[in-house]
């Protein structure tokens, strides 16, 4: 699986998870982190497609998807812990989870070399 099919679905949540929370709460933090953090992952998995179509892998990517996914575990468990409410820490919980993942995904991406390119075909 190649880290664009991750990366820019996971960066649109994002942004919508900002304006969510910025609609309903009219929380600048969510709406600037969301969208801070989403578009930042749109870009990079805008870059690792062109990358792979290239036939090349985009470390830039690769390193940008693992910084946001890893401050994301760490701010969203750090939100996790400060309270003891069931909702927003739940959301949040999941959240972390998600964002755990999705670093552990990307260490291994750049880890096995990043995308498996293909052979030409002939």
């Amino acid at each position: 699986m190649h880290d664009f099919c991750f990366t820019i679905p996971y960066g649109l949540v994002l942004v919508a998870g900002g304006i969510i929370g910025y609609a309903k709460k009219g929380s600048v933090a969510s709406l600037g982190g969301g969208l801070g953090t989403g578009l930042v992952l749109i870009l990079a998995g805008y870059l690792s497609l062109k990358a792979f179509e290239k036939r090349k892998n985009s470390y830039l990517a690769l390193i940008l998807e693992t910084v946001c996914a890893a401050v994301l575990t760490w701010v969203m468990g750090q939100r996790y812990f400060q309270t003891s409410k069931i909702m927003p820490a739940g959301i949040v919980a999941v959240i972390r989870e998600v964002d755990a993942l999705m670093t552990g995904f990307y260490l291994y991406k750049i880890a096995t070399g990043g995308n498996h390119i293909p052979p030409k075909a002939e």
